[in-house]
This record gives C-alpha cells, sequence and structure tokens, in this order.
C-alpha cells in the first residue's frame, strides 16, 4: 500500500463518519444586522486614563 492509496482511504473514511453524523451546523443562523451606537460624557483623555489604570492595575 502506497502513501496515495491510504490517503484515499482515509478520505473516503473521514467523508462516511461525516454523513453519520447527522445535520451540519449553519454558522448564519445567529446573523443580524444592525448598528450600535454608544453615548458617553467621558471625553477621550479620561478614557485613555481610565484604560492606563484597568491595564497598570492588572499587573
Amino acid at each position: 500500500m502506497g502513501f496515495g492509496s491510504y490517503d484515499e482511504s482515509e478520505q473516503e473514511n473521514r467523508q462516511q463518519s461525516d454523513d453519520e453524523e447527522g445535520e451540519a451546523v449553519s454558522v448564519h443562523e445567529n446573523d443580524h444586522d444592525g448598528e450600535v451606537r454608544f453615548e458617553s460624557d467621558a471625553d477621550t483623555d479620561e478614557l485613555i486614563s481610565e484604560l492606563g489604570d484597568i491595564k497598570d492595575s492588572d499587573d
């Protein structure tokens, strides 16, 4: 048995196993269209400062 024949038989076995497992999972089942908005009273400098504090506390 050559390497090529092993690959072919392994591929056939995998396809049969996949068919027996049932339904495939739909990755688009829960797709959503829309937009997200976030409003804050803090300005950019305040948010960056807070992010720096959070990063420092993780160390």
